[in-house]
């Protein structure tokens, strides 16, 4: 794991003994508690809203909230974070509907490409990387102009994106990332030679490769085994990222009391569980379109998670993948 962890380890034990207005005020904006954040905190919920203003403007305004001394201040400029967090989301899910649909039109293919001159530079990556985890698929997601046009592209641990745009570096102005993230501009008048590119690569690279993620179980449990300090035993082996994962379970045959959408158009799936008298809340990121095939008893694969609600904190199950009983 690397220095890495020990950085990340040191860095939470400081935001969560000293942190500064801006953080705090963040925290209260977002209902996390000040003493529990973790990396979940600083990836799913801090970080967005601090990458918020660079994606629709200027980066200024997080800056400031990170320096500043004032309470005051800090509040002003966390609820106009918000305010942007919101705006950013909102036009997240305009760009991902629309690719969907022009990629659905088109028929599903090795790699994924949608381009309009209407998406907003600031998301097309994150757009990209919704397409990635909806299709299994590398995604490329372009914000065309007249003349210039911008790139964005998420891929799968089975095709490196980077190489495959390096092998079309003729037609690209510039172009950079890693094996799964990368980005680039372009004269826009290449676009089609472009496309035509990525698909004759993607196809041959992904040729007989079976397209569906993959998860690692660490073990079989059934729900009554996580009471206790199971939690707490798990956390020494925090924090969790890329490089040590966080331990995945698998329950089988566990009874849906209840089930629900929640959040924006309803895009997540809450779960009410019960299995031999025990019952545990679940939620399945981004599987509200799921809602309608969930049938009782289910299997389920999940991560234990800290739900913070106002200063009250209750574990609950962050469900990766679900499907009717075998």
């Amino acid at each position: 794991m690397g220095e890495n962890r020990y950085l990340v380890k040191q860095g939470l034990r400081l935001l969560n003994a000293a942190p500064r207005p801006g953080i705090r005020e963040m925290a209260n904006q977002t209902r996390l508690t000040i003493g529990s954040l973790d990396t979940e905190s600083v990836s799913w919920v801090i970080a967005p809203r601090l990458h918020t203003t660079g994606r629709l403007g200027h980066a200024m305004p997080s800056y400031q909230l990170l320096i500043t001394d004032s309470t005051e201040e800090a509040r002003q400029l966390s609820l106009w974070l918000e305010q942007k967090n919101v705006e950013r989301q909102r036009l997240t899910s305009e760009v991902i509907s629309q690719a969907r649909e022009q990629i659905l039109a088109e028929g599903i293919s090795p790699i994924l490409l949608a381009s309009d001159e209407e998406y907003p530079a600031g998301v097309i990556g994150l757009a990209a990387g919704r397409l990635r985890e909806e299709f299994y698929r590398p995604a490329v997601v372009v914000k065309t102009g007249k003349q210039t046009s911008t790139g964005s592209c998420r891929s799968i641990p089975e095709f490196n994106i980077t190489q495959a745009l390096k092998q079309c570096q003729s037609l690209l102005s510039h172009f950079g990332g890693h094996p799964q993230a990368a980005g680039f501009t372009m004269p826009t008048r290449n676009l089609p030679r472009l496309k035509e590119a990525l698909l004759r690569i993607a196809a041959t690279k992904l040729a007989g490769v079976d397209l569906r993620p993959h998860l690692d179980i660490d073990a079989e449990v059934t729900l009554p085994k996580l009471a206790g300090d199971t939690f707490s035993s798990l956390q020494k082996l925090a924090p969790f990222g890329k490089g040590n994962p966080a331990p995945t379970f698998i329950s089988r045959k566990v009874e849906v009391i209840d089930s629900r959408v929640i959040g924006s158009n309803g895009a997540h799936l809450k779960l009410k569980l019960r299995q031999d008298g025990t019952t545990w809340d679940g939620i399945a990121f981004h599987a509200g379109n799921c809602s309608k095939e969930v049938a009782s008893p289910l299997d389920i694969v999940y991560n234990l998670e800290v739900d913070s609600w106002y200063g009250a904190e209750r574990l609950r199950l962050n469900i990766l993948d679900l499907a009717p009983a075998e």
